[in-house]
């Protein structure tokens, strides 16, 4: 009996040790001490702000300016509005610029791809101002689309009074913003994303390194864009790519070019190792069949439009759970991409995300017998439930 009663203290044991082992390896420590005047990381696929602080307050952005700055040449290139073999005359404008400068010449014709390589790796603000009159006429009317940019991104904590960065009334960002706008770059313009990653730029026998530390030091950098003023302090937005999870994180307001690389190491290092992306679904996936009242056909087939992610701490993949609550009544015509219901995603019984759950395809109305019928069946299922 006292050789049983010792085996069972002894599974006991270990059932214990093994649960508190599991634990601990659920436990997520405090977020690291960043100092910056503001900063946040996220997961690129799902949004999910890991880490933040300060992120929705304005603050001057510097040269992270030039991120919109670059999107707008990109969004102009994809829309084939542009070219980066255009040539554009330099202004005299754009030549007397100061501050950090790719070395164009006034009354030079410069090609659009080598002033979009000067904005991103030499973060050069006469390329900036050329870039600027070449596709909207003049500084000042491209700070206006630079603005409706902003607003479609929905940058509600961002306007921009030039192109550069360059301190001037009216001209701040926020992390979170910039985030968002990183965010674009990466996912909208994927076949120039590689120019973010470039180390070294030579322009008119100059030639200048990117000011991203990080390209060489962290092989899984690969962007985005650094900034500096006396106002703004040193400021930088990166995006690492690790084992299929990307994190873009924000730092403004850092004291030195060393501090903003290093506080941006502590939180990609820290997100990475305690927070996981778990992709659930892929885009335009099945995942239900609804009854269709008074249709051509008597099911439609639901699911989503985009694939769904979720990011969340280390070790809890299997405490999440999917739920879809479908419509009661679905009635003819159904339209492809329309809302039939949600799908609802929740760890340890709190909600993670909802996304709705539409149409795959269009059911249209049946005859009209059939829409008697079925409509007499659904009054008399209203009155018995």
């Amino acid at each position: 009996m006292q050789r049983l009663k010792t085996a069972f203290l002894s599974i006991f044991l270990l059932f214990t040790t093994i649960t508190q082992v599991s634990a601990a390896d659920e436990l997520i420590p405090a977020a690291p001490q960043v100092a910056a005047t503001s900063y946040l990381v996220i997961d690129a696929d799902t949004g999910k702000v890991i880490v933040e602080k300060n992120a929705h307050e304005r603050f001057p952005p510097a040269s992270l300016t030039k991120m919109m700055t670059s999107y707008i040449v990109e969004y102009e290139l994809n829309k084939g509005n542009i070219s980066e073999d255009d040539l554009v005359l330099v202004s005299e404008k754009a030549w007397r610029t100061p501050g950090s400068r790719m070395f164009i010449k006034e009354g030079t014709q410069v090609k659009l791809g080598d002033l979009l390589r000067g904005i991103v790796i030499q973060s050069g603000n006469d390329a900036s101002v050329a870039v600027a009159e070449h596709i909207a006429g003049s500084e000042s009317a491209f700070a206006d689309l630079m603005n409706q940019h902003a607003g479609l991104l929905g940058m509600e904590n961002t306007h921009f009074a030039n192109a550069t960065g360059l301190p001037a009334d009216g001209h701040y960002s926020s992390a979170f913003d910039l985030a968002t706008l990183a965010k674009a770059i990466i996912q909208d313009f994927p076949d120039h994303y590689g120019i973010y990653s470039e180390k070294y730029f030579t322009y008119n026998q100059i030639r200048q390194p990117n000011r991203n530390k990080l390209l060489w030091r962290d092989h899984t950098v690969d962007g985005v864009k650094t900034g500096h003023t006396d106002e703004a302090g040193y400021c930088l937005v990166a995006s690492a790519k690790r084992d299929g999870m990307r994190l873009i994180s924000v730092v403004m307001g850092t004291s030195s070019e060393e501090a903003r690389a290093q506080e941006t190491q502590k939180l990609l290092a820290y997100a990475f190792r305690y927070y996981r992306t778990h992709k659930l679904y892929s885009g335009e996936e099945v995942l239900s069949t609804a009854k269709v009242w008074g249709g051509t056909r008597d099911e439609v087939r639901l699911g989503l439009t985009a694939p769904l992610a979720v990011t969340i701490p280390r070790g809890q993949a299997d405490q999440l759970q999917a739920t879809m609550d479908v419509d009661k009544v679905i009635k003819a015509p159904v339209v492809q991409g329309q809302e039939y219901g949600v799908v609802r995603v929740t760890l340890n019984d709190e909600e993670v995300v909802t996304v709705p759950l539409v149409a795959m395809e269009n059911v249209e109305k049946g005859g009209l017998v059939k829409r008697i019928w079925h409509a007499i069946m659904l009054f008399f299922m209203g009155l018995i439930s």
